[in-house]
């Protein structure tokens, strides 16, 4: 039998080269294109896997569908700020057509490893402060989001803490290398100022870090306060051990934290900002805008929840008026 010639070879691998890329074949025979989004988040927690679920809904109802016509590389930095730059730089060699940031230190890795590749952030408290975006209203060049500060959040929490459970000294953990726990420390001091009230504050460095930070506190406060604070969430379960034994009040900065077993958190869904980031992700996905067309969006809903349950443990009498202008939470 003849052997083909050689430009017949040649167009024969080209057809085998072009069959094996591009995407998937639709039911009327054109390529469905495939994408391929690199999906950061900061540490393993509630909260933030939440509101990675809610970022992935918002897609799959958009049309953009894992296993289907999207492929998500899930990496989680472990709360280690050098892995947040490893895994961004290894997503722009990847080439992904999307950087999904879950918290302030994923993002501000993301944004300094690439100002092509659009990056939709979301668990950021301040965007701006961070250096993200110039203004809500004004989003960077291939970068904007949800942030995880809604403007009421703390002050309602902190009024609650003072006037409901009278607390003078709040004693607050946090990590001093995340910006944005540091910038609600400063609000927290502020708001507790203005009721009368001080900061106790323990900084720590590491999640290890965190129960006999707790401790430390023990004896010099009348309530504990964490902020959305990455490492400290992530080793909740310690303060609310030290909070149940010492029976002190435990407050956070959102809804999942307390549902672990703080007696209140003046919040939101991670899940539905998640969402919204995600709804932001299919606009430019679908080429519709571009992420410097999308403002940076607040979250869209705050309820002050108690948990009944976690204010028997620490010594918290609840009174059935807080019901007025709260929701309980009751597992």
């Amino acid at each position: 039998m003849k052997k083909p010639g050689k430009a017949i070879s040649l167009i024969l691998a080209s057809a085998l080269l072009m069959a094996g890329c591009g995407g998937k074949e639709t039911s009327n025979g054109s390529a469905e294109k495939q994408y391929k989004i690199g999906l950061t988040q900061f540490a393993e927690h509630p909260s933030l896997d939440a509101a990675t679920d809610g970022f992935k809904k918002a897609l799959e109802e958009k049309g953009f569908k894992e296993g289907e016509n999207v492929t998500f590389d899930f990496q989680n930095a472990q709360a280690d700020m050098n892995n947040t730059a490893t895994i961004a730089n290894n997503f722009v060699g990847d080439k992904v057509d999307l950087i999904f940031a879950n918290a302030t230190p994923s993002a501000v890795a993301a944004l300094n490893a690439t100002k092509n590749i659009p990056i939709i952030f979301t668990s950021v408290t301040d965007p701006v402060g961070a250096g993200l975006v110039e203004a809500f209203d004004k989003p960077g060049d291939n970068i904007t989001g949800t942030t995880d500060n809604h403007p009421e959040a703390t002050k309602k929490t902190i009024d609650f803490m003072t006037n409901e459970i009278g607390a003078k000294k709040i004693g607050v953990i946090y990590n001093a290398g995340e910006q944005n726990s540091e910038v609600q420390l400063k609000e927290v001091k502020k708001l507790a100022e203005a009721n009368g009230a001080s900061v106790v504050e323990a900084s720590i460095s590491t999640s290890a870090e965190v129960k006999q930070a707790a401790e430390s506190l023990v004896g010099r406060v009348d309530g504990i306060y964490i902020p959305t604070d990455n490492t400290v969430v992530s080793a909740l379960e310690s303060v609310i051990s030290v909070a149940n034994d010492k029976k002190i009040p435990l407050f956070v900065g959102e809804l999942d934290s307390m549902k672990r077993g703080a007696v209140a958190a003046s919040g939101f869904s991670y899940f539905d900002i998640g969402y919204q980031s995600g709804l932001m992700a299919a606009q430019i996905l679908a080429g519709d805008k571009k992420a410097s067309e999308i403002p940076v969006e607040l979250p869209k809903s705050l309820t002050l929840t108690i948990n009944k349950k976690a204010a028997e443990a620490q010594g918290v009498v609840v009174k059935e008026e807080w019901g007025d202008n709260a929701e309980f939470y009751e597992e």
